[in-house]
């Protein structure tokens, strides 16, 4: 499969209207295949957008019709509280696309070759030990997080919603079509509303310190590497099943706020005790989970098939992020 070359690729993006969404429409725009965003509101851009609802087929499913690679992205964000309602939100916004794209795929008579659907790395286990790769890492589930205490309910809902994920992406057969799982860690933008504008924010107020005890693993991916992974997952032929997208090099929390305050020039920041910064996200309607739980990510397959990181190591990732940020400022 060939793309940014004499051959573009069709490339369609069911739920690529946000930020993850919108810079993969616009890398693989800008490399010259042809890409179609699957948007419940089609907005203008230099690529194509067509209206679908993501829950009933319509005349969306024609822009599946012999194209190279689907990437699905469709999901309600995590950063909410886990009320029942959210729940069941969180849950019906990623399985019922899946499910309806199985649907979809079964009419065609000739479906992508490729189909790419989102997942996340908070389906493994909280660790402090060993990192987790595809091959031998655990998956969460009321696992001990410290001496006395094990994982929340909280914590296990959320693996439990990332396997049925993925179970409703893998189930179900699809002989001609080849199948990743991107089970994708924080993916940073210099862009505004994102993870590294929220970080950078509480870095540059003086509140960018140690979150909890610190020791808790952060797995994170520079956008730029984003991207080029999937371009290298399309290329690759022989890689299919769960592929982890994360930088090789996580790091514990506290390396990685100083990591960011040094890139911002700011020499210290308030360290948030677990009590305090529970308190903190319940003000801001999200959960702790997102900031204490462990994940020890490592993209094993993705190094095991030779890809090369451009941004490797956060100290670097952090000062282009913020290099990119303030020349858009």
């Amino acid at each position: 499969m060939s793309g940014s070359g004499t051959h573009p690729l069709r490339i369609v993006i069911p739920g690529g209207s946000g930020q993850v969404g919108r810079m993969l429409a616009r890398f693989f725009h800008e490399r010259g295949d042809h890409v179609t965003v699957l948007t419940r509101g089609p907005y203008t851009a230099p690529w194509t957008t067509v209206h679908w609802d993501g829950q009933t087929l319509g005349p969306w499913v024609e822009t599946l019709e012999a194209a190279d690679v689907c990437i699905h992205l469709s999901g309600r964000r995590i950063d909410c509280r886990y009320t029942a309602r959210h729940r069941r939100e969180l849950y019906d916004s990623r399985i019922g696309p899946t499910r309806l794209l199985h649907e979809a795929f079964a009419r065609l008579a000739h479906p992508p070759r490729l189909w790419m659907n989102a997942s996340a790395a908070t389906i493994y286990r909280h660790s402090l030990d060993q990192p987790m790769d595809e091959i031998t890492g655990e998956f969460g589930g009321n696992e001990p997080i410290s001496r006395h205490r094990r994982a929340p309910e909280k914590w296990n809902w959320t693996v439990q919603l990332v396997k049925a994920w993925e179970e409703a992406f893998f189930a179900p057969p699809l002989p001609r079509t080849r199948r990743i799982a991107l089970r994708t860690s924080l993916v940073l933008s210099p862009a505004p509303g994102g993870v590294f504008a929220v970080l950078s924010y509480l870095v540059r107020a003086g509140l960018g310190g140690t979150a909890g005890n610190g020791r808790q693993f952060v797995a994170w991916m520079h956008e730029a590497d984003y991207a080029r992974a999937l371009a290298f997952l399309i290329e690759h032929e022989e890689i299919e099943g769960p592929v982890n997208l994360a930088a090789p090099h996580p790091l514990p929390n506290r390396a990685f706020m100083a990591a960011l305050r040094e890139a911002w020039n700011v020499p210290n920041g308030l360290p948030t005790p677990a009590a305090l910064l529970a308190l903190g996200m319940f003000l801001l309607r999200s959960e702790p989970e997102l900031i204490l739980k462990s994940r020890f990510v490592i993209p094993r397959r993705l190094l095991d098939a030779g890809f090369a990181f451009q941004f490797p190591s956060w100290p670097e990732a952090a000062s282009d992020l913020v290099r990119q940020w303030k020349h858009r400022a």
